[in-house]
């Protein structure tokens, strides 16, 4: 008899800032992956499909995000 069995894969998380891309785990959350890539929190909006996350929002495979970049004068 063989048996099949499925291998849990993991699909990396993608953030898209203008023409940069970076790849962090699934699992973490949007604060984290931000922190991870040197990303400055304030300085970002992000989207996942059209919808705006907060950075608490945890992170799930495959997941592509899109990140804004804030500008601010005075």
């Amino acid at each position: 008899m063989v048996e099949w069995r499925l291998k849990e894969i993991n699909l990396a998380v993608k953030l898209i800032l203008r023409k940069q891309e970076f790849e962090v785990r699934p699992g973490m959350t949007l604060l984290s992956a931000l922190k991870k890539c040197n990303i400055l929190p304030e300085s970002v909006l992000a989207t996942r499909e059209g919808e705006m996350i907060e950075e608490d929002e945890i992170l799930k495979d495959g997941d592509i995000i899109k990140l804004v970049a804030v500008i601010s004068g005075g």
